[in-house]
């Protein structure tokens, strides 16, 4: 979606041309006013009506290039956040596509390479090899996280539990998914904004929290989509406006939701972990499939 934008209704004679009228209103009642200035002549009332017409004119013109765009702010939001997206899904096939081949076609020539040079070299070209595997799966897990592909194929819980399997497969954390009820019919924007939240909020426990336990919930419910993400770390005191205080990734999650028309809450004290609690509403739209789908 587009951000909003309001034009003005023009003249018939279009917006250029009125420029052009304006101009010659200006340039006439300039000439004229200079005239008598000069002259030290009276006000005709013809000139009179020129300066008034084109104050007016003037005035009219200013009112209109105020309104001419009017931005409105959820959209503009919503804009922004779109365009986040694009630009992480085109980061994503190029790394997938264009760093990933090449990584790939170095790894051939590093195996080519090995079967060819003496005995002393093979350790040298087998840390290259494994050097070369490791940064090829790091640019494929960077992909993964920047366009997650498989929300549109495998759908949201997959999708969840692919990620937490990825991103916690090194660490010490133990975590748990909970889903109870198929998600079939979730729509897109939805499955989109719950996995980006989940997905921030993951980061910064394993940046900040220090946890030992994890867990993500979500119901599909009455009045829309739950998510609910625990952990036991060190906790944090929750800015009041995390955009002004620093805390952009809880501003990020903020957005996402109230775009949606959800809402989110964050329940965190040092040494007690933190809670985030999202809804996210049923589209009319969409209800009455989500329903359905409940039944299943």
């Amino acid at each position: 979606m587009y951000a909003g934008f309001k034009m003005p209704k023009l003249l018939p004679f279009g917006r250029s041309r009125m420029r052009w009228l304006l101009m010659a209103l200006c340039i006439g009642a300039t000439l004229g006013n200079l005239t008598l200035f000069f002259n030290a002549s009276a006000m005709p009332f013809s000139l009179l009506i020129l300066n008034l017409t084109t104050m007016l004119g003037v005035g009219w013109h200013y009112c209109q290039s105020r309104s001419s765009i009017e931005l409105l702010p959820q959209e503009l939001a919503d804009r922004l956040l779109q365009v986040q997206e694009n630009e992480r899904h085109r980061l994503s096939r190029e790394l997938h596509d264009d760093i990933g081949q090449l990584l790939t076609a170095a790894k051939l020539q590093a195996d080519w390479i090995q079967r060819r040079v003496p005995a002393e070299l093979q350790e040298h070209c087998t840390n290259l090899r494994t050097t070369l595997d490791e940064t090829l799966t790091n640019v494929r897990d960077v992909s993964a996280v920047l366009n997650p592909r498989q929300l549109t194929s495998l759908g949201l819980e997959a999708s969840l539990r692919a990620h937490l399997l990825r991103t916690l497969d090194k660490s010490s954390v133990h975590w748990s998914l909970e889903c109870q009820q198929r998600l079939a019919g979730i729509p897109e924007e939805m499955a989109v904004a719950a996995f980006r939240i989940t997905q921030e909020a993951v980061t910064n426990m394993l940046r900040h929290a220090q946890a030992k336990n994890l867990l993500v919930r979500l119901q599909r419910q009455q009045a829309g989509l739950s998510l609910f993400i625990s952990d036991d770390g060190l906790g944090f005191a929750p800015a009041t406006h995390p955009g002004r205080e620093g805390q952009r990734g809880m501003a990020g999650m903020l957005e996402r939701a109230a775009l949606l028309g959800g809402k989110l809450s964050v329940k965190s004290l040092p040494g007690k972990g933190t809670q985030i609690e999202a809804l996210f509403p049923w589209a009319p739209r969409s209800l009455e499939r989500a329903n359905i789908s409940k039944d299943l």
